[in-house]
């Protein structure tokens, strides 16, 4: 058996990463490498893997809710006319990740995402995905940390301003919408 698998109570072979836990599990099953469009949904998804960036993404996860309630449900619009006010009541808020960089980047980010026409944020994400036949991975050693499309889409939104939105990063935010299905051979969810 793959050491990079494991048997879940269920019978299910999994990717080992998310271990036992539960909410961890969940979202390997039921998120991870699932497409996922819409301006706000990425906008969610490219915030929390900047907020991600030096920390375990179950960390994450488990804030996502009070991140979601804080940051009105991630809703470019919303989030865009957050002001002074708002940035230290995120600060002083112990359910997220209190990183004045990060805020301020998730806040500024969302005000290009709002700038632009609706649709477009989503179009401009996923011109990036890999297009053709990709050989799906047997082991977590085959995944690279960044690719050159998310090298791309990194220095794309560079580019246009965005911030804490990295190779790396993009890479993850990549797997985390469906760009890229990076589930193992034998798990169950791979395609």
């Amino acid at each position: 058996m793959n050491p990079d698998l494991e048997i879940d109570a269920d019978g299910r072979a999994r990717c080992v990463w998310p271990g036992m836990d539960a909410e961890y599990r969940r979202y390997h099953d039921e998120e991870w490498g699932m497409p996922q469009h819409g301006d706000g949904a990425l906008f969610e998804k490219m915030s929390l893997e900047g907020f991600q960036s030096g920390l375990s993404w179950i960390t994450i996860l488990r804030k996502r809710p009070r991140f979601r309630e804080v940051f009105a449900g991630f809703d470019p619009a919303t989030v865009a006319a957050f002001g002074d006010g708002d940035v230290e009541r995120l600060l002083a808020d112990t359910g997220i990740i209190r990183n004045r960089a990060k805020i301020l980047a998730t806040i500024g980010n969302a005000r290009l995402v709002a700038d632009m026409p609706g649709g477009a944020f989503d179009e401009l994400m996923w011109s990036f995905a890999p297009t053709g036949p990709r050989a799906r991975p047997v082991a977590f050693a085959e995944i690279p940390a960044s690719t050159p499309e998310s090298t791309a889409l990194s220095k794309e939104l560079r580019r246009r301003g965005f911030r804490f939105v990295g190779p790396t990063t993009m890479y993850a935010l990549m797997q985390a919408t469906g760009m890229v299905d990076d589930h193992l051979v034998g798990c169950w969810r791979a395609g």
